[in-house]
């Protein structure tokens, strides 16, 4: 077995490599997203981490943070790819906003999984994300209606809201209703560019661009099964479809304790220097937020 194969396969926590099914992608799924977090850390630090997929699976065969978005699944396909499924790539346009939800700017990296077809699913096709921070634990049949995570309701279809009438919904097109309660909203699935070089334009506006919303504050979040674990800014979160528990980190150590025990961003690489800098900033953006209200 590859030793990049072999060693994201131990950091994920599974011994030997599921097979190229249905079964066998679910189990990868909630090991990815249950063992690797999604997080910013290494852009508020101002770090370069390569955003091409062969980078992005070493460092989680390494041990090391895997990052955002793309990363996580320029990452993810690398492993599936080398495990066998049949992988495909679409334009992810992500929206928070009402107004939002008609841009065509690439911000998220949407996989594809196809061959895969079951009673439930007979296209085959399955979409794969390790990228969205909060979301599914296992993949979602590319059907239109609601599908069930864990308890988690997730929406996928030719459209939602007003704008929605004429959408196309399949393995090319979809819209997505995100689960309730969380940041974003939904996403705009499209064939529009998202080669290389688009990824890696947007990447670069997005890790290191002064609006980016990525440099405001740190966050890391993982799915845990049902629960949505989420440090954001000085806001430790763990929400379930029932409940949601949320607390301040007002300490230094609750703060890096938070990220680096329940969260498991690995922080080896951080100076203490920079830990200082990361934390005075942290605690200025949460001052600004708390009066303005926190919206």
């Amino acid at each position: 077995m590859d030793t990049t194969v072999e060693g994201y396969l131990t950091r994920i926590g599974l011994g030997s490599a599921p097979q190229p099914t249905v079964d066998g992608l679910r189990v990868l799924h909630r090991a990815h997203v249950g063992r690797i977090p999604y997080d910013n850390l290494s852009i508020m630090l101002d770090r370069a981490d390569a955003v091409d997929p062969t980078a992005a699976a070493a460092r989680a065969a390494a041990g090391t943070r895997v990052g955002y978005c793309f990363q996580q699944n320029g990452a993810l396909s690398w492993l599936l790819e080398r495990l066998g499924f049949a992988i495909s790539r679409r334009h992810g346009h992500v929206w928070a906003r009402p107004e939002d939800e008609l841009g065509a700017a690439l911000n998220h990296l949407v996989l594809v999984v196809s061959g895969l077809p079951t009673d439930g699913n007979p296209g085959g096709h399955w979409w794969a994300d390790a990228g969205l921070g909060e979301g599914f634990a296992e993949p979602l049949p590319l059907v239109r209606g609601d599908h069930d995570v864990d308890g988690w309701s997730f929406g996928i279809g030719a459209g939602f809201g007003a704008q929605a009438a004429g959408r196309p919904t399949g393995p090319a097109a979809w819209t997505y209703r995100h689960l309730p309660g969380g940041v974003l909203r939904g996403m705009v699935v499209t064939s529009r560019d998202h080669g290389d070089e688009a990824i890696a334009a947007s990447h670069m506006s997005l890790s290191a661009g002064e609006a980016s919303p990525f440099r405001r504050m740190v966050v890391a979040q993982r799915i845990d099964g049902p629960h949505q674990r989420t440090v954001r800014g000085m806001v430790h979160q763990v929400m379930t479809p029932t409940s949601k528990d949320q607390r301040d980190l007002t300490s230094y150590d609750d703060w890096r304790g938070a990220l680096v025990d329940d969260l498991l961003v690995p922080v080896d690489d951080v100076t203490d220097d920079e830990w200082s800098a990361l934390w005075a900033r942290t605690q200025a953006s949460h001052r600004a937020w708390e009066e303005a209200g926190r919206p």
